[in-house]
């Protein structure tokens, strides 16, 4: 077998005896009429007609030899066949097609359209053009790119060979179509809201650190989609707006969380969390039956059906009955010790840390979908407290197979709290809790003008994971890869 070298010097060889040829191996523009696709669905009328047609494609396979060669086409739409024979195509044609193409190439054939006695479709070719040669070739069909990091640092030839890998991708964007659809449908204008922050806001995560020359000003990627500043177009008279957009935390990699993902956030003026509860359901439900044609799904060792009951379930109720820890009633020292117990791994040395991670535990056995409801004051910096309990704040989570996918809040407008919890956040930032929320002052000043009762609600390509049952970095087209040279 020979080397990926030696192909390679061969193709160099081959891409030579082009120029020689005066073609030039990489055109800029194409005489192709149709699509792949096209070729496909008209192919009755076009076999009918014996017109011919220019299509184009990348060569997938070459078969025969001598007198009569088959080649395979792809385009991105779909696979063509098509059959070279030298009584027709003149063996000068041909000859030069054997000497310098090969598998991976993208040309250009013209020609009219029969079926074989097998029934395939295909072009009788008249006439070709090379429009770019490839120098490496490309993996074995059957058997592809078998390392995981390769196939992720060669994203474009992983697609390109697998198919479901495609499929995949197109279902992600059919995901995110729906959710837009969806939300347009239901009122919402979509918006955009600034990346680079001074502050980050909108959720509890380690940012990512930049730099704005002409301001002389360090900033932060945003870690949430536009929290802050969507409430603030509520304040400004927008009804409802939503934002779909990449989202930046400096934390670790593993089955369900990346660095640089995509979330959408939206924010309805006059509504509570009982008003987004419901319209998030029914987001849910419309996102599974469009893309996946289902609500029936297994993954992460859990099964759960997303037209079936969506119960509620308490938060503190549910670390109670799980670990005997009631988190309004308990000390630091006391959630510390039943982690250490349990043996779970925690980061951060505050209370806030401690309650969450504690609850990061007993999710594990959930299958839902529920709504967890509940949430203690503590880990809702954002969140409007329950009149008849103060303590406790206007907040749901949706679990699935055990892990939050989508959270919200009936918004926080009360300026006075409000800063005095971002004065909390603050003390845990000092304490040394990278995840605690920065403090923004020009955000409290606008709640001070007035901001109306609010349903703010953020979820993300997590729940497409989980739905496909795929880890979170096979979901993305190009998931962030260390370079070579630093490995």
């Amino acid at each position: 077998m020979s080397s990926i070298d030696e192909i390679r010097d061969g193709r160099i060889k081959k891409l030579q005896l082009l120029k020689e040829a005066k073609i030039n191996p990489y055109k800029a523009e194409t005489k192709r009429e149709l699509s792949l696709k096209e070729a496909i669905e008209s192919f009755a009328t076009l076999e009918s007609k014996k017109e011919e047609k220019w299509i184009a494609g990348r060569i997938m396979s070459i078969r025969g030899q001598g007198a009569i060669v088959f080649i395979t086409l792809y385009d991105g739409t779909g696979y063509f066949q098509g059959l070279f024979k030298k009584d027709i195509i003149g063996e000068g044609k041909l000859d030069f097609f054997n000497a310098v193409a090969d598998i991976g190439d993208f040309v250009e054939v013209l020609g009219t359209f029969f079926t074989t006695k097998r029934g395939e479709k295909t072009m009788e070719i008249t006439d070709w053009n090379m429009l770019s040669k490839s120098l490496l070739p490309l993996p074995e069909k059957w058997h592809g790119l078998q390392d995981v990091e390769e196939r992720f640092r060669k994203r474009y030839l992983d697609i390109l060979m697998d198919p479901e890998v495609k499929e995949l991708l197109e279902k992600k964007t059919k995901f995110w179509d729906t959710a837009r659809t969806f939300m347009k449908e239901h009122g919402f204008l979509e918006v955009e809201t600034p990346t680079l922050e001074v502050t980050t806001g909108g959720a509890e995560a380690t940012p990512f650190k930049t730099y704005n020359e002409d301001f002389k000003l360090p900033l932060y990627l945003r870690i949430s989609i536009g929290e802050l500043w969507q409430k603030r177009l509520m304040a400004a008279g927008f009804p409802k707006t939503f934002e779909i957009g990449r989202a930046y935390r400096n934390e670790g990699t593993d089955a369900n969380h990346l660095q640089e993902f995509t979330n959408l956030e939206f924010y309805w003026a006059y509504a509570n969390y009982e008003d987004g509860m419901r319209l998030v359901e029914e987001l849910y439900k419309k996102i599974a039956m469009d893309v996946f044609g289902k609500t029936n799904f297994e993954t992460r060792g859990h099964k759960f059906d997303l037209a079936g009951e969506w119960k509620r379930i308490d938060y503190r109720d549910t670390i109670k009955k799980e670990t005997g820890i009631d988190v309004l009633n308990t000390t630091y020292d006391e959630v510390k010790k039943k982690l250490e117990k349990l043996k779970i791994v925690y980061d951060g040395n505050t209370m806030e840390r401690l309650v969450d991670t504690l609850w990061k535990h007993c999710r594990k056995q959930i299958s839902g979908p529920v709504f967890l409801t509940g949430h203690p004051k503590l880990v809702s910096p954002l969140s409007k407290s329950m009149e008849e309990f103060p303590e406790l704040t206007e907040r749901f989570q949706i679990i699935i197979a055990g892990t939050e996918v989508g959270n919200g809040f009936s918004e926080l407008n009360d300026p006075v709290d409000q800063a005095e919890r971002f004065e909390a956040q603050q003390e845990l930032l000092k304490a040394g809790d990278k995840e605690a929320m920065m403090p923004d002052m020009e955000f409290v000043e606008m709640l001070e003008y007035g901001m109306p009762p609010t349903c703010g609600f953020g979820f993300g390509e997590m729940l497409f994971a989980f739905l496909a049952d795929k880890p979170i970095r096979e979901t993305q087209f190009f998931p962030l890869m260390r370079p070579r040279n630093l490995e």
